[in-house]
């Protein structure tokens, strides 16, 4: 066997379809540009149709076959239109990554209803209903990938967690649940946990220059997160070669949380 035969063996996604939301900007679109140049067929999830049409044109102009879903994740309606419409592009998927989210974080003592509210939707309740979607029936075929991507809110305090730290803590807690419920049948979930990544979620942050310089210090490596660096992590999480891996939580952060 060559070295390329059994790379493809392990990591090698020809043949599947993956979903991913929040797969045109930041973390998602990296990680929705790293699926589909693996082998996989791709659909896209977010809102804006822009950003969504530039990302499928670039993957197709590499060769890829990818296709693009605008919904509103806020929503359940939202989330099932989403759903059906990401099936009829290229079938049920094999491959589930959420990364779609939103992060509202005013002082606790100012956490209104409505905040929380919208960042349980999108970032617990979207990705509960998408893998009840989901899960059922890749188990059904006997293999799929569940990938949320969480945070270190999910694990400590800080900057003002609030609603967000709760949600993305709760997100990692329903990976083990549909990891109890589905590995078994050849479905592992997983979560991908950044540190401190220089994307348009995290505005507030990076424009603040000693911030993101503090931050950086925190970590091993010496600098802060970009997309890119999630790229092979979610492959080998979408591959066969994480048959065995399940309900983990896989830090993606320089060092930062053991630092």
């Amino acid at each position: 066997m060559t070295s390329d035969s059994y790379l493809s063996e392990l990591f090698s996604l020809n043949g599947q379809v993956a979903v991913v939301t929040g797969g045109s900007s930041g973390i998602g679109r990296a990680i929705a540009g790293a699926l589909a140049r693996a082998g996989a067929s791709l659909v896209v999830v977010a809102r804006r149709e822009v950003e969504l049409t530039a990302t499928v044109e670039e993957l197709t102009e590499d060769g890829c076959r990818a296709a693009w879903v605008s919904a509103d994740l806020s929503t359940r309606d939202g989330v099932r239109a989403a759903a059906e419409e990401a099936v009829a592009a290229f079938g049920e998927p094999d491959i589930l990554v959420n990364s779609a989210g939103i992060n509202l974080r005013p002082p606790m003592s100012e956490l209104g209803e409505d905040v929380w509210d919208t960042t349980m939707a999108v970032n617990l309740e979207a990705p509960y209903l998408l893998g009840q979607r989901f899960g059922p029936k890749m188990a059904e075929r006997g293999f799929g990938r569940i990938i949320h991507i969480t945070s270190q809110q999910a694990h400590r305090a800080f900057v003002q967690s609030g609603a967000y730290g709760v949600s993305k803590g709760a997100l990692e807690s329903l990976a083990r649940s549909q990891a109890e419920a589905w590995s078994p049948y050849g479905v592992t979930c997983n979560t991908l946990v950044p540190g401190f990544v220089m994307t348009p979620l995290n505005t507030r942050l990076s424009a603040d220059p000693q911030q993101v310089a503090a931050l950086a210090a925190r970590t091993m490596v010496g600098r802060n997160g970009l997309a890119d660096d999630f790229a092979g992590a979610a492959v080998f999480l979408a591959s066969r070669a994480s048959g065995y891996v399940t309900g983990q939580a896989l830090f993606v952060d320089g060092g930062l949380s053991v630092h």
